[in-house]
């Protein structure tokens, strides 16, 4: 008997570590305490994408969504709207700067402009049963591929579609696919024609004690950005779509083995693999004989240690060879001599979830989505959709899907709900550390592969940061900078050492102590650092200097020419004061302040010590009057 109603508690990592698998219990426990156990199901999805306001619950059919859960809430929660159908108001969400919550998920503006397709079952199915999966057809595209599609045919389906790699690169995975299916049987026409020599030029015709060169299919699971969170929420929310791709890319490149190349930091998205994976199992879809063809094909997962430099595909091989994850030169591309110097085809998690849908679906449908002409060449737009993990000084953070095409401004505004406390918008940062820094100026500015290389930054995996008006862009480029020194394998001169040397010049500049010719040296060395490092994450590195350079030149000539800080965040530059006529008194800074540093009685004007003041800005953060100022 079908339940008269399904509430769907957001069990991804943000929820989790939010406490949403004990209100899950609690709800459990509440629910049956009501008599209401047969009518209502309390089911925990993969991450629903709203993160800032979780813990999340959705109640079907009603589409009722609820914000910031805690089990106090449980209680009036069953009793009102599980029980008596009246949703309970003071955990809907309100938007910020209105006052009237908005009671529907799909009246929610963080949703409404959003087109999901690789998130197409998150908050809808429980992760953990392949049933649901089915259920929402899961496993039908793979299906058609074995038993309706050759092998050729899913390449040129997936040619078709334009689908370009969503790992940073933005190569077109059909090109990728075909190559790698070429190459085996290039390898193995080689491999042959030399056995037939050694054997004195006649035909060989022994039969082989080796078996045939095969190529292996490679899921990139391994997401360094700090920030960023797409991959790993697609595998909690949907790791069925991961593993179907992965086995449809099988069939087409014909290889029998496969590895998801997760790492250590994301275990419960490990959990849920290993368990989908189990499943598949069971139930024929992974193995011999899949579906009851001859096809063969299984996964392996690997655990890496947590490097960012194992994200690029060179350091991911050898770490799953059990080497020292360094990058290699790509005179010969992974996809030809890869793992183990055989044929590799490595996608991404985002990439894969693609694949089921544009099979299901066809190429024609995934193309009617993004940005430019594709009919003759995949690298003429950027189609589909993409996830993007959405962060920083933005009101809405969280996991987001959009069409390819839609601008900034609609993410940011529309989506993300503007900037907290009505500040300015200063910046967006996209492509994670490596990535660039963008101005006001291109708020209007479409998001595909293409517009974003074009103005000096790029897609990236898909982080994205919002910076305000009361963010430092040296500061910016100097914590990205930092976090590529310390994250760089050192194999190449460039990147080790032009990193190394821009962090220094970047600590003296926000310290006060910047020279002048320190930022044309720091392009020099980014220009050398586009040109001769080894590998693509240090090639991009310079990133974040040059386009804060390009885009906000001014405000590192005033670091060095003035000794100031437009932004207020450099502490050597800075020193803090209250505007008297902006303080009220309320005593919040006063009670955030580590040092005691400030004087002043409630309800009048407040003064800082200049001695006490270590400037750490807590004062800043608790003020709503933005009476504390800096100069």
């Amino acid at each position: 008997m079908p339940y008269r109603m399904n509430v769907l508690l957001c069990g991804g990592t943000g929820c989790v570590s939010s406490g949403s698998f004990n209100l899950k219990l609690d709800m459990e426990r509440e629910i049956e305490r009501k008599g209401l156990k047969e009518e209502v199901q309390v089911i925990a999805t993969g991450c629903q994408g709203f993160c800032a306001e979780g813990p999340i619950v959705i109640v079907q059919p009603d589409g009722v969504l609820y914000c910031k859960v805690t089990p106090k809430d449980v209680p009036i929660l069953v009793e009102e709207h599980f029980l008596k159908g009246r949703p309970l108001q003071k955990l809907l969400y309100t938007p910020p700067d209105e006052t009237a919550p908005v009671p529907t998920l799909n009246t929610i503006p963080f949703f409404a402009k959003q087109k999901i397709v690789v998130l197409r079952n998150r908050g809808l199915i429980d992760p953990e049963r392949i049933e649901d999966y089915i259920a929402a057809d899961g496993y039908m595209a793979l299906a058609k591929a074995l038993t309706e599609m050759t092998p050729e045919d899913v390449i040129s389906e997936i040619k078709a579609s334009a689908l370009r790699g969503r790992g940073g690169g933005g190569f077109p995975a059909g090109i990728k696919w075909e190559t790698c299916r070429h190459a085996a049987k290039k390898q193995n026409a080689e491999r042959m024609e030399q056995l037939t020599k050694e054997a004195g030029g006649d035909r060989f015709t022994k039969p082989l004690t080796q078996r045939p060169i095969e190529p292996v299919v490679i899921c990139n699971a391994d997401e360094g950005d700090p920030g960023a969170f797409m991959d790993r929420s697609i595998i909690e929310c949907d790791p069925h779509a991961v593993i179907e791709g992965m086995t449809i890319a099988a069939y087409a490149v014909g290889a029998r083995r496969g590895f998801v190349y997760v790492r250590q930091e994301y275990p419960l998205a490990r959990k849920r693999l290993e368990k989908a994976l189990e499943q598949a199992r069971a139930l024929g879809l992974l193995g011999e004989n899949i579906l009851g063809t001859k096809v063969e094909f299984d996964i392996k997962i690997v655990q890496g240690a947590g490097a960012f430099v194992c994200g690029e595909s060179t350091a991911l091989m050898a770490s799953l060879e059990g080497k020292v994850g360094e990058p290699r030169a790509k005179y010969i591309h992974t996809v030809e001599y890869g793992y183990k110097d055989g044929p590799s085809l490595l996608n991404n998690v985002e990439t894969l979830a693609n694949i089921p849908l544009i099979i299901l679906r066809g190429a024609s449908w995934f193309t009617s989505m993004g940005t430019g002409d594709v009919s003759e060449n995949p690298w003429g737009g950027s189609t589909g959709t993409k996830v993007f993990s959405l962060s920083g000084t933005v009101n809405n953070t969280g996991l987001i899907e959009v069409p390819m095409g839609i601008t900034l401004r609609e993410i940011i505004y529309d989506i993300g709900g503007g900037i907290p406390r009505g500040r300015d918008f200063k910046a967006v940062q996209t492509g994670g550390p490596s990535g660039g820094f963008l101005p006001a100026q291109f708020l209007d500015r479409s998001v595909d592969f293409d517009s974003l290389n074009d103005a000096g930054t790029m897609m990236g995996s898909g982080g994205m940061v919002i910076l305000d008006e009361g963010t430092c862009l040296v500061d910016s480029a100097r914590f990205f900078v930092k976090f590529l020194a310390d994250e760089s394998c050192g194999k190449c001169v460039p990147c080790r050492e032009g990193l190394r040397r821009s962090t220094e010049i970047l600590d003296r500049i926000v310290e006060g102590k910047g020279r002048d010719g320190d930022v044309e040296i720091l392009e020099e060395m980014g220009e050398v650092m586009q040109d001769c490092c080894l590998c693509a994450l240090g090639t991009s590195a310079p990133n974040p200097v040059l386009t804060t350079i390009r885009y906000f030149r001014d405000e590192y000539e005033c670091h060095i020419q003035d000794h100031k800080c437009p932004g207020g965040v450099c502490k050597d530059l800075i020193s803090y004061y209250i505007n008297p006529d902006r303080c009220d008194g309320c005593h919040a800074c006063v009670r955030a302040c580590p040092t005691n540093g400030i004087l002043g009685e409630v309800k009048q004007a407040h003064s800082i010590i200049e001695s006490k003041c270590i400037k750490c800005g807590a004062c800043v953060e608790v003020c709503k009057r933005d009476a504390v100022m800096h100069a």
